[in-house]
């Protein structure tokens, strides 16, 4: 309108900054800060290991989007009331909230959240247009089992150190920590939080319609965001209500998770202002539906099984359905279906010469390989059960265990015979060259008074006292545990051999829990 500018002249320019601030973070100033930011950072860290949905890319891509987020005006309050009452600011109050609910989902005691600061802190160039802001990278330490209350102090001494050491530029100071680089993810911290306290204002200029920038030319608001950060949670306050948003990187996260942890925030909040002197770790996070669905139903572990089928049984009707599939691979030897049956049979059959039935023990100690499933299998067939003497303890202890465990006969080796000298129980070498057993029947051998509450297998643990102490489970058990947990046989194509120790104790751990 050809009126002249009502402004005042500025007291300083930015190149007057400028020149400054290049001053100030020389010399003792700039060592100081240097140190701090070394010992603060120093083993954060790296990667704060949210779950996400889906891999990290090899490189980090910045395509992203944008939730609303918004806190009623009661909470709001809350929230205000509870920093007060410990000198913190809503910024320190809201932050230990999203760092206790981003420690409880990745799992970390520590997380590394950037901030942003406006950096002007002097009155001088409060009016002076420039770019000032500062990013700084706050440590939150979560070990221990902090309070509410204990967990908003450290926040706030957090703050407050970085806010006195701002000085340096953050690149500055990536340079300064020399966090292993990757090409992944941001360094130091992948997730930001940013409160915006600064007051609003509205460009208002005569003859003119402002709004935001439509880059489609559709007509309506832009949906591209980019995403700088995994996650970038922006609030701020309007009308007594705590509103904002928060950026996600959609390479790493469907909006359904955001939406939940969300959700997550909102609890974890107000559990602070309910109760200030409680464990953070014990802030209800999930809602009572996800709680049900987590712990209960992800957990129910009904399901339906043949409860009278033993495991022998189960795997001669898959032997039925698959008998030329491969049912052991060892190195460069192979069983089929068929192959393992027939030579478990005629293993059996002698056992049941031997005297072997219900409720007899059979020890068996044999290296990795496809005898010893045949000798586990053969032993469950004649109707024992077997006890695993691993060849890797110690001779005292296979000793008492042989002893204890009172078998009616051992299968094992010729190489493992040594370690048995002097048992007079009847041996049976599963890898001899002609085995006796070789020409008896490969048909199944039937159940011959077996039932479900016959003992299935002893397995030795190692006591409270030192001692070995005995499990015992039954072919019941065995059956029903092996049927709902997938069967520790693998009953599949090309399953690979464990160890005698491992297989008896992945077993042995699928019934106790």
């Amino acid at each position: 309108r050809g009126e002249a500018d009502p402004l005042p002249p500025l007291p300083v320019q930015y190149a007057d900054y400028a020149v400054w601030h290049r001053r100030w973070v020389e010399g003792e100033v700039l060592q100081r800060q240097a140190d701090y930011w070394r010992e603060t950072l120093a083993g954060a860290p790296e990667l704060l290991e949210l779950p996400t949905d889906r891999p990290r890319p090899a490189r980090q891509d910045f395509a992203g989007a944008s939730l609303k987020v918004e806190l009623d005006e009661a909470l709001t309050a809350a929230l205000k009331t509870l920093g007060q009452r410990h000198g913190a600011t809503l910024h320190m109050t809201l932050l230990a909230g999203w760092a206790a609910v981003l420690a409880r989902l990745s799992g970390q005691d520590e997380v590394v959240v950037g901030t942003p600061s406006a950096n002007r802190g002097r009155s001088e160039i409060e009016g002076l247009i420039g770019f000032f802001v500062n990013t700084l990278a706050l440590r939150v330490d979560l070990s221990g089992s902090p309070s509410v209350a204990e967990l908003l102090g450290r926040v706030k001494e957090r703050s407050l150190g970085a806010q006195h050491h701002q000085d340096i530029p953050f690149e500055q100071v990536v340079e300064l920590v020399q966090p292993v680089r990757s090409l992944t993810h941001h360094p130091l911290f992948q997730v930001m939080f940013a409160w915006q306290n600064a007051p609003g204002s509205r460009l208002e200029l005569p003859g003119l319609a402002l709004g935001p920038l439509d880059p489609s030319g559709s007509g309506g608001s832009s949906s591209q965001v980019t995403a700088k950060f995994d996650l970038a949670l922006e609030l701020w306050e309007d009308g007594g209500r705590i509103e904002g948003e928060v950026e996600y990187a959609t390479a790493l996260f469907e909006r359904e998770t955001v939406e939940r942890w969300l959700g997550y925030l909102r609890r974890v909040l107000e559990g602070m202002v309910a109760d200030e002197r409680g464990s953070v770790e014990r802030l209800e996070l999930l809602p009572d539906a996800e709680r049900r669905r987590v712990v209960e139903e992800f957990n129910d572990r009904r399901a339906e099984y043949p409860r009278e089928a033993f495991v022998h049984e189960q795997f001669e009707a898959q032997v039925e359905r698959t008998p030329g599939a491969a049912a052991l691979v060892y190195e460069d030897e192979t069983l089929s279906y068929a192959e393992l049956n027939a030579r478990a049979n005629r293993l059996a059959h002698h056992l049941r010469a031997l005297g072997v039935g219900p409720d007899a023990r059979v020890g068996i100690c044999v290296e990795r390989g496809l005898e010893m499933v045949v000798g586990l299998l053969g032993v469950l067939k004649a109707g024992g059960a077997y006890l695993p003497l691993d060849p890797a303890y110690p001779g005292e202890r296979l000793r008492y265990m042989l002893e204890d465990g009172a078998p009616a006969a051992l299968l094992t080796e010729p190489a493992l015979r040594p370690l048995f000298a002097g048992a007079t129980l009847p041996v049976v070498e599963l890898d001899a060259a002609a085995p006796t057993w070789a020409s008896l029947p490969p048909t199944d051998l039937g159940r011959g008074g077996l039932t479900p509450e016959h003992l299935a297998y002893v397995i030795y643990t190692s006591g409270s006292t030192g001692r070995p102490k005995g499990v015992r489970v039954s072919h019941g058990s065995l059956g029903a545990t092996l049927a709902v947990a997938g069967s520790a046989f693998g009953f599949g194509a090309g399953n690979r051999v464990p160890s005698l120790a491992s297989f008896a104790f992945d077993i042995w751990l699928f019934e106790t829990l």
